[in-house]
Order: C-alpha cells, then sequence, then structure tokens
C-alpha cells in the first residue's frame, strides 16, 4: 500500500509538471505567434514604407528634371537675353549713325537748295544782262550794217579811216558776240551740272532706308 501511494504521488507529480511544461509551451508558442504577427506587421509597415520611399525617389528624379529642364531654358534665355542685347546696341549705334547722316544730308541739301538759288539768281541776270548784250550787239550790228549800206550808196566817198574805223568796230561787236555767246554755253554747262548733282542728292536723299 505504502508503494503504490508514493508510485501515485511520483505519477502526480509528473503530470503536474507534464502540465506545466505544457503550458510554458503553450504560452511559448502563443509568444511566438504574437512576436511572429508584430514582425510580419513590422515587416508589411516597412514595405509600406518603401514604396512610399520609391515613390518619393520618383517624384524627386521628376522633379529634378524639371528642374534641370528650367535650368536649361533659363540658360537659354540669359543667352539670348545677351544676344538680343548685342544686336540693340549695334542697331542704337547704327540709328545714331543714321541719324548723324541724315543731319549731314539735311545740312548738304540745305547747301546746295541755297547753291541753286544764288546760281538762279545769278544766271538768271547774267541771261537778262546778255539778252541786253545781244539786243545792243544787233543794234550796233545794224549801225554797221547800214553805215556800210550808206558808203555803198554814197559810192565809196568814205575815208580809209573811216572805213578802217567801221572794220574795227565790226571786229569788236563780233569778238564781244563771240565772248557773250562762251559765257553763254559756259553758263548753260554749269547750270546743268548743278541740277544733276542735285537730281543725284535728291534721289539719294529720297531713297527709304533698309532695315
Amino acid at each position: 500500500m505504502a508503494l503504490s501511494a508514493a508510485f501515485r504521488e511520483r505519477l502526480e507529480a509528473m503530470e503536474h509538471t507534464r502540465n506545466q511544461r505544457l503550458s510554458l509551451l503553450q504560452a511559448e508558442k502563443e509568444l511566438q505567434a504574437s512576436k511572429s504577427m508584430v514582425l510580419s506587421s513590422k515587416l508589411a509597415n516597412i514595405r509600406s514604407m518603401e514604396q512610399r520611399c520609391s515613390v518619393l525617389d520618383q517624384k524627386i528624379a521628376s522633379q529634378s528634371f524639371k528642374i534641370s529642364r528650367l535650368n536649361s531654358e533659363i540658360d537659354r534665355l540669359d543667352s539670348k537675353y545677351e544676344t538680343d542685347s548685342r544686336q540693340l546696341r549695334v542697331l542704337k549705334i547704327e540709328a545714331e549713325e543714321l541719324e548723324e547722316l541724315e543731319k549731314e544730308k539735311d545740312k548738304f541739301y540745305e547747301s546746295k537748295s541755297l547753291e541753286m538759288r544764288e546760281f538762279k539768281q545769278k544766271a538768271e541776270r547774267f541771261a537778262s544782262e546778255c539778252r541786253n548784250g545781244v539786243q545792243q550787239l544787233r543794234k550796233a550790228m545794224n549801225e554797221v550794217q547800214e553805215s556800210f549800206e550808206k558808203f555803198q550808196g554814197d559810192h565809196g566817198r568814205w575815208s580809209d579811216s573811216e572805213i578802217g574805223a567801221a572794220e574795227m568796230r565790226k571786229s569788236q561787236l563780233l569778238a564781244a558776240k563771240e565772248e557773250l555767246d562762251r559765257n553763254l554755253a559756259f553758263n548753260y554747262q554749269m547750270r546743268a551740272q548743278l541740277q544733276m548733282e542735285l537730281q543725284t542728292f535728291l534721289a539719294i536723299h529720297n531713297h527709304p532706308k533698309s532695315k
């Protein structure tokens, strides 16, 4: 009987120990399951964070590309601005030179116009003097012709001195007429030359400016 009681106690102790170990194993199993769930949750969070990081990397790459493109556009605009500025300075210098040239043309035109007016006045006076001279020459020639006709009508009763004086007067009148003809020809030549110069200047002055 004593042996059976001891054996039973021993069995009960072993059962109790087994139950404790089972309880510990169950607790350990539940703990491991809990840790596994926590780990799975952390891994899911990590994957989610990695996805967000990937999206952010893509956005950063896109923004970097936009920034690079904007920098290139800024560089292009800066280069274009420099080119346009140089062209503007060149055009400004050319405009100033054209203004100076226009002023010089205006001065030249005024000078030529004044010269033409003065020449026209001189030419008119000279023409009037020439007409008067021609009339006087014609009158003198008529007088000489009448004197010769009278001399012929008087059957040569003029003296040699009178004939010589008449011939000399005729020669003087002819010489004066030749000088007057030369002056008229020179006057017409100078007038034509000045008119040609004025027409050339007016053609240049009125020519449309090219840009």
